[in-house]
């Protein structure tokens, strides 16, 4: 053999590829700076630069470099970007590379090539597969401080920032005729027949260019470089309005009704963010997602420079880099010839070594220079950073600093395996091919085992021409494209080369041998689910793309069964791995949910409001004076409306209109107590029930007029309680003639409470009576202001005092709050906050969010007297349950400092007095908590076991979190006026 120049064994060759030299690139691995040019990946860049030592492995630390060019790499995980815009655990083989790009290698210390943790792959043989389950288990108290600690540490994954994400995400939705996933032949044969018959189609694909394979092989279409054809093909799709291509782009999840969810990378420069969830309806669905190369294992294969056949050849062809000056070819099929062609054309000395005793050099091969040993195996490898040589089952030892490995292709089934359909096995293509499809979709080339570009375009056209037909449409009269690729290879199986079992590696990422897989059949995990999650084969960022196939043929051989037997693990989404900001869109910090605004929200902003979040609004909490402390205003405004008159802003609380002649009835299947003899002009306060039994909510309801009723609902619970109204009309009683509209949105509400509300109120509707008389307590009445303006007023109290509700439409509410403190200025109006109204709700002992979280009962809070016994409602039958009937279960109760005026923390346990502060003595819980100006002492409502039947009894408050343990006193819940007169006076 001749000797090469530096030139010619550089790993860049001067021609050829698709990559740009017009444009070239700088970048930095790992302090390096480096160069390549556009076109390249960072993998084949690093290549190019001579890199091959790419990471290590997980769990040891060993030596690991690039064995893939597709999303199939287990070894080159980077961490890219700085500051801020860090992001780990992207395989090197799909980054894009782009100028200033930052990259740095994971998992070692102090430098990927000195890693002082590789010290621990000398204790390998002590920590076998399953050793964190079997030595992990105690002492107990070692899991969170030692045990955890460590193993997180050592886990292999990079690190991620803390800081906020300074980029940018968008969420978006398509719709289509025909979803082609993946731009290889048959995708692109797809999307072109279909685009020219009329359909709109989606050609989706995770590459920056289309093309797929061919891209990658040195194969002809109509006797031309098959490259000339993708181009006419990408020019005549872009042409076509139609069609829209989108590169870049991950298909991930097949979701029910032929919904997919794809991420799309965009160059922030240009779009201003930097990918784009889609959500993708589909017509029909052809998946084109081609087939990924297995790997044969083989004693030491993990070496770098050990790659796979498939990539070194994509490597050569695509982006002319050399991966190897001496390269050996390990095959069991066909593939072998073609990466032994292309390397040895490219001056690279080739030994090709397959595994059939009867394989024969073909045609293509003659007058190059490869030695053939057929019938051999490849039974150790020797190197340290990089493979320097291999020793073959003969002994032969053939130094090669390049390791090409062809072990047979594994269609991309886990789109179609993620509707739900089951792969099933091709015992003459050894391979998992697509079994009955669940949805409106079909695989087509190399995703369903068919892998000449002859067969991948005659799938491409039948699938189009089934997505044409069934749109009823003409199929046009086209000529298929004559690929000249030779017929697809025959092959033997061969899953692993025996011999050093715990040196074979089927997942390099995470240290995975033969050995593993077969303690774990000997332990009895032998379900390939088990196996899986025993030994930690293809997790991680792998999702078992690379050695998942030949794991499972190990545990088969073990189990005496065929692979088909054995079976295949659940194929779940993302297919890729795909960031939380693409899923989460805009919807993060302040759009993380809607932020919605009362109507009077700008006017309580001009009086100095401060806002809290509740729900999905800003409410406001207190109107602090000059000087004044959120605690001082709060308190200074419930004293104020308890001696005077205050106004608040209610306009939060949910509204629903309900209007039918069968409105009765659904308020008398919904809540708790009975609501058919409810007259026009009144209001009644209900409880709604989920069908578990448990409380939902709480509110008024009042008639308007017959058949027409005003639901109010608590702030949190508005939007439940509209769907849970909807789901009972169309689902459970369809036949009532009744309609539900939210008109939250329609109202502003304004609560004028205090024992100078009606004198208030009076000013503002002159013409009416509202004595106790004419308007009494629970009584709704409709008037008219000035202008006509409509106005709703509830006699309704949460304070205690005398109140109202007054409702007028929206945008009229800021005037209205307006006109009534002007009118009771000399009445000591004023406006209060959230904190105010809770301070006084707790005074009253009235309920909200704090005591209805889903987990009590009627019965709990008090109100079992308004379950009627005379009529059917949701929950009702649930509710009779034992353990929800049980009078010993915790009750509402009130609770007051037992000696002095010791603060009582909301969400304190509450215990026996003289016991020990754990678990077993539980009793109760403390749910809402504030020191009462009406009664100058901290009060607290609470839950408490038998509860009803312990007052004056004296508990402790114990809150561990803050440290605080204080004893109270059961007392009344009502602490404010528990008999009602100031209410209804």
């Amino acid at each position: 053999m001749r000797d090469l120049s530096d030139t010619e064994t550089a790993p860049r060759l001067t021609q050829g590829g698709r990559i740009d030299r017009s444009r070239p690139l700088t970048f930095t691995f790992d302090g390096r700076t480096l160069t390549g040019f556009a076109g390249d990946t960072l993998a084949s860049a690093l290549l190019a630069n001579g890199i091959h030592l790419a990471g290590r492995s997980f769990k040891v630390h060993r030596p690991r470099g690039l064995v893939g060019h597709r999303e199939n790499e287990p070894n080159a995980l980077m961490r890219l970007g700085t500051g801020d815009r860090l992001t780990p655990n992207l395989p090197a083989t799909l980054v894009e590379l782009t100028d200033g790009l930052v990259a740095e290698s994971q998992n070692r210390w102090p430098s990927l090539k000195y890693d002082l943790q590789a010290a621990s792959g000398l204790l390998k043989p002590m920590f076998p597969a399953g050793f964190y389950y079997k030595t992990f288990m105690w002492p107990a108290a070692f899991w969170e401080k030692l045990y955890e600690p460590a193993i997180r540490r050592a886990a292999g994954l990079g690190r991620a920032t803390t800081a906020p994400d300074p980029d940018r995400y968008e969420r978006g939705f398509k719709h289509c005729d025909l979803l082609v996933v993946g731009a290889g032949p048959a995708g692109l044969t797809a999307a072109l027949w279909a685009g020219r018959a009329g359909l709109h189609v989606i050609l989706a694909d995770q590459d920056s260019e289309l093309g797929g394979s061919l891209l990658t092989e040195r194969s002809t279409i109509d006797g031309e470089p098959a490259s000339l054809w993708v181009d006419r093909v990408a020019g005549e799709l872009a042409r076509l309005d139609t069609v829209e291509v989108m590169p870049r782009t991950s298909v991930f999840g097949y979701y029910d009704h032929n919904i997919l969810g794809a991420v799309e990378r965009l160059p922030t420069a240009e779009h201003g963010a930097r990918e784009r969830y889609w959500r993708i309806e589909a017509g029909r669905v052809t998946l084109a997602a081609g087939a990924l190369e297995r790997p044969i294992p083989f004693p030491d294969n993990d070496r770098p420079g050990i790659m796979l056949a498939s990539a070194v050849r994509a490597y050569l062809n695509r982006w002319a880099v050399r991966t190897g000056t001496r390269a050996v070819v390990f095959a069991n099929n066909d593939d072998g010839f073609s990466t032994a062609r292309d390397l040895s054309q490219a001056g690279i000395a080739v030994t090709l070594v397959d595994s059939r005793a009867d394989a024969e050099l073909p045609r293509a091969l003659t007058g190059l220079e490869v030695t053939l040993h057929r019938g051999r195996t490849i039974v150790g490898s020797k190197g340290r950073h990089r493979v320097s040589a291999v020793t073959l089952d003969d002994g032969t030892r053939l130094p090669c600093d390049l390791v090409a490995v062809a072990g047979g292709w594994n269609p991309v089934v886990n789109l179609h395996s993620q509707t739900g359909a089951r792969p099933r096995w091709d015992s003459i293509r050894d391979c998992f091919v697509p079994g009955q499809p669940r949805q409106n979709e079909s695989s087509v080339g190399a995703c369903a085992g068919r892998f000449t570009t002859a067969e991948a375009i005659q799938d491409g056209a039948h699938a189009a021409v089934e997505a044409i037909r069934a749109l009823g449409k003409p199929v046009p009269e086209l000529d298929l494209p004559v690929p000249e690729d030779p017929p697809a290879g025959r092959g033997e199986a061969l899953w692993y080369v025996g011999g050093r079992d715990s040196h074979t590696f089927l997942d390099p990422q995470h240290d995975v041998t033969v050995a593993d897989v077969k303690l774990a059949h000997r332990e009895g995990y032998r379900s390939v689910e088990h196996m899986k999650r025993y030994t930690t084969l293809g997790m991680a960022t792998d999702q078992g793309r690379f050695g998942n196939v030949n794991g499972m043929a190990v545990m088969a051989e073990a189990r005496g069964l065929s692979v088909a037997e054995v079976g295949t693990t659940t194929f779940r989404p993302p297919y890729t791995p795909v960031s939380v900001g693409a899923l989460a869109g805009r919807k993060r910090q302040r759009t993380f949910m809607p932020l919605r605004r009362s109507p009077l929200h700008d006017w309580a902003a001009d009086r100095g409001a401060i806002f809290a979040e509740a729900g999905l609004w800003q409410r406001s909490r207190a109107f602090p004076q000059a000087g004044e402390s959120l605690r001082e205003a709060a308190f200074r405004e419930t004293t104020q409306t308890r001696t005077h008159v205050g106004i608040c802003d209610v306009s939060t609380l949910g509204k629903i209109d309900i209007q039918g002649p069968d409105a009765p009835e659904l308020l008398n299947r919904v809540y708790t107590n009975g609501w058919k003899r409810l007259a026009v002009g009144r209001a009644r306060y209900g409880l709604m029930l989920r069908e578990d039994g448990h409380v939902m909510d709480d509110g008024t309801t009042s008639c308007l007029a017959e058949g027409h009723y005003h639901m109010t609902t608590t702030t949190g619970q508005a939007p439940k309680v509209m769907s849970h109204l909807e789901w009972c009309l169309q689902a459970l009683w369809p036949e009532l003639d009744v309609q539900v509209q939210s008109v939250t949105d329609q109202w502003a509400g304004l609560a004028v409470a205090g024992p100078n509300s009606r004198a208030l109120l009076q000013r503002l509707l002159p013409g009416v009576d509202l004595s106790n008389a004419a308007f009494p307590f629970m009584g709704v009445g409709r008037y008219a202001l000035a202008g006509g303006v409509p106005l709703r007023l509830f006699r309704i109290s949460f304070s205690g005092e005398l109140a109202y509700e007054v409702n007028v439409p929206a945008d009229y509410g800021p005037a209205l709050a307006d006109k009534l403190l002007e009118l009771g200025e000399d009445l000591g109006a004023i406006p209060y906050g959230l904190e105010a109204l809770d301070v006084m709700r707790i005074e009253k002992g009235h309920v909200t969010a704090g005591e209805l979280d889903g987990r009590t009962t009627a019965a709990d809070l008090g109100m079992a007297g308004l379950m009627s016994s005379k009529k059917d409602f949701i929950g009702r039958v649930l509710a009779q349950r034992p353990g929800m009937a049980d009078p010993s279960r915790p009750r509402l109760v009130g609770l007051q400092c037992a000696d002095g005026d010791e603060r009582i923390r909301a969400g304190s346990h509450l215990l026996p007095t003289g016991t020990q502060t754990t678990i077993d003595f539980d009793e109760g819980w403390v749910s809402s908590a504030t020191w009462s100006p009406t009664f100058g002492r901290h009060i607290a409502l609470g839950f408490l076991k038998n509860g009803g039947e312990r007052m004056g009894e004296v508990v402790r408050a114990v809150d561990l979190v803050r440290g605080h343990d204080v004893q109270v006193e059961v007392v009344s819940p009502h602490f404010y006026d528990p008999e009602g007169t100031r209410q209804r006076g």
